[in-house]
């Protein structure tokens, strides 16, 4: 299989209430290209939350008795404590410098995918508030302007357990299925697959960080072109459920 990753750039910087489907297409089109159908579009969370607001000014955070005492043991500004715990659900493991906690999406990462690169001083952004959804307004906007039938992938970039560094992750989807089940295939040795689920949303996000970068090279929205995946993952009721492991099997949580 070979598939293009494709960095868009010329995307400005985002700001609340800006149509970001209509700069993706604009960009596109000042390259010199256009959309296809089944393009994936791959944008980063951050573009997500500017665009419909979703950021916090930590000054104005009051910190609670629990952010506080939770500062003094991670060394993290009491503000910025604050803000992942209004974006948590529970609070796993405390260390230095990292708090993990399950967000409010479902999601068990560092800091609650709380955000302080690529804003202004003293902002911080949180994952989009419902990320599947976030996905599906864009593809329509763009489906709607182009005709064509897309995805799209909302990504952040997460640590992993027992991993050093971070990859990138998919935390919302429209169009696609985010696992794919390989189970009943057969091997090269004829042998039938069992257990193979493949988390295809993730691998896609992962191969775009690549390209997105996590400094100041400004590209929030990437393309993947040509990637063959099954007809029957396309789905226009989609959402990122499928990739969060149901509590009862999570074996590592106490």
């Amino acid at each position: 299989m070979k598939f293009k990753v494709i960095g868009i750039t010329g995307i400005p910087l985002i700001n609340k209430g800006d149509l970001l489907g209509e700069f993706i297409l604009d960009a596109i089109s000042d390259m010199g290209m256009e959309i296809n159908d089944d393009d994936i579009l791959v944008i980063a969370e951050t573009a997500i939350a500017k665009s419909e607001g979703h950021i916090f000014k930590l000054k104005d955070l009051k910190p609670s008795f629990e952010a506080i005492k939770l500062a003094e043991k991670t060394g993290k500004d009491p503000e910025v404590v604050e803000a992942i715990l209004q974006e948590s659900d529970e609070v796993m493991k405390v260390g230095p410098n990292f708090i993990i906690s399950q967000t409010k999406h479902g999601f068990v990462c560092a800091n609650a995918g709380i955000d302080e690169s690529n804003v202004g001083e003293g902002l911080a952004t949180p994952m989009p508030e419902y990320p599947d959804k976030s996905a599906s307004l864009i593809r329509s906007n763009i489906q709607e302007k182009t005709g064509k039938d897309v995805s799209v992938i909302i990504s952040d970039t997460q640590g992993r357990a027992f991993r050093e560094g971070a990859v990138g992750v998919a935390i919302g989807i429209s169009g696609l299925e985010p696992l794919w089940d390989r189970s009943g295939e057969k091997d090269l040795f004829n042998r039938e697959l069992k257990t193979s689920a493949v988390a295809v949303a993730d691998e896609l996000a992962s191969a775009a960080s690549i390209v997105m970068g996590q400094a100041d090279e400004g590209i929030p929205v990437v393309l993947i072109r040509g990637f063959n995946y099954p007809k029957n993952l396309k789905n226009n009721s989609s959402n990122i459920k499928p990739l969060i492991r149901p509590k009862k099997y999570d074996v590592f949580r106490p």
